[in-house]
């Protein structure tokens, strides 16, 4: 599943929200083979597996040693904190929404793409790694939510959400299964899953300026649009129709689907290797919203590399990163890690012909918002998971949702 660090993440990312300590702006780019040295890369487990057989390769091409180190836990505090030391690794790899806090931080340096570079990658991908005008990372993979579901049990995809209940109410009165939904709650709520139900039903959490850019000061939980979207919410929670409980979290959303107890899943293409193993059949469409309201949007995720603003050899950084991360064979050795669709135009042509679940997880995320990258989103994850919580649990809304408001516009203050 995409994890989130949101506890210690937001702590840091808040903590420097008035810091703006930028490092180096003006990295060098070369073209050049470089002359020795060695090139350090944190990436978590997977993504280290599927980089270390090419290391070799790519070391020789840039006359250099690769050094790919696996980081299992935390990874983006723990680069914070070595970059504060003064001794990071020359690249990492992580998600896009961490630029804000790393931008701030001066633990990044942009990335230097022509726009013939540009070019080659999906349109949202660039969006992603855009902050304040500046490319600050190379994208490698986009992530959405889609709504899996089980065409045994259910042949058509439901359009609305009404429908998605009336079917697995129906399923479950009949005994074939014994929830109708799984999406990930739990006792403290997960905003990142919560998100498309939340936005179909009118709320938001950031306002935009002219430009595109999420504007911080416009919060938009504890809005009335925010109340409505809560209270549909609310209509299918534990003391509604019953689609969405506590009882169900990460650590059983998943097995829950593959184990036919339930006939839709909210997930994205981490799951698709456990689905596809478990043998049911199954279809990926995007997540339907409510009758009559906005279309459910999912957040679009971007995985990038990043080059260290206080790394030992920054410029063979942004040679490896602009010159050999742009190619398909490395985009391909990291879908086959763990399948993402490509960032890279090229290596996505490349695997759709093999795996079309990926372009119908791309489809999904077509209607997505991109994930906010800005530091101050930091304060909504907890104050907004603990409230869908709550409320799934049948809290009062309107009261619910005002209290995490102001948490969040206190802490961003």
């Amino acid at each position: 599943m995409r994890i989130r660090t949101a506890g210690v993440v937001a702590a840091l990312a808040l903590a420097l929200l008035g810091a703006g300590c930028g490092g180096d702006k003006k990295p060098a780019a070369q073209s050049t083979k470089a002359a020795g040295g060695t090139l350090v890369i944190w990436a978590d487990d997977k993504r280290a597996a599927a980089l270390k057989p090419l290391a070799t390769k790519f070391g020789q091409e840039l006359g250099v040693t690769i050094d790919i180190q696996a980081v299992s836990q935390d990874l983006h505090p723990k680069f914070v904190t070595a970059s504060q030391s003064g001794n990071p690794p020359d690249i990492m790899i992580g998600a896009h929404d961490w630029i804000g806090d790393l931008v701030q931080n001066g633990s990044i340096d942009p990335v230097q793409l022509s726009a013939d570079q540009k070019a080659k990658f999906q349109d949202i991908a660039i969006k992603g790694v855009t902050y304040n005008g500046q490319v600050y990372g190379l994208p490698y993979a986009i992530e959405n939510l889609v709504l899996f579901r089980n065409t045994d049990l259910v042949p058509q995809a439901p359009r609305t959400v009404e429908e998605l209940v009336a079917a697995g109410k129906q399923l479950k009165a009949t005994g074939q299964t014994t929830e109708i939904l799984s999406l990930p709650i739990g006792q403290t709520g997960d905003a990142y899953h919560m998100y498309p139900f939340y936005t179909s039903g009118g709320g938001y959490l950031f306002g935009t300026k002219a430009n595109g850019d999420y504007d911080a000061k416009d919060v938009g939980v504890g809005k009335p649009e925010s109340i409505t979207a809560f209270q549909k919410i609310a209509a299918l929670g534990e003391k509604g129709d019953g689609a969405l409980k506590r009882s169900i979290g990460h650590e059983n959303a998943l097995s829950l689907f593959t184990s036919k107890k339930v006939p839709f899943i909210v997930t994205g293409p981490w799951s698709l290797a456990d689905v596809k193993k478990s043998g049911l059949k199954y279809e990926i469409t995007p997540i339907p919203g409510f009758a009559g309201g906005k279309a459910a949007q999912p957040f679009v995720g971007v995985q990038a590399f990043y080059v260290a603003a206080k790394g030992k050899n920054k410029a063979i950084a942004q040679e490896f990163v602009t010159n050999y991360v742009t190619k398909p064979e490395l985009a391909k050795a990291l879908y086959d890690a763990e399948p993402r669709p490509p960032a890279l135009i090229a290596a996505f042509d490349l695997v759709k012909a093999g795996d079309p679940d990926v372009a119908k997880i791309m489809d999904a995320g077509k209607g997505g918002a991109i994930m906010p990258a800005i530091p101050e989103m930091g304060a909504v994850w907890d104050p907004f998971g603990k409230a869908s919580a709550a409320i799934v649990g049948g809290a009062d809304v309107p009261s619910t949702v005002q209290a995490a408001g102001k948490a969040i516009t206190d802490t961003i203050k």
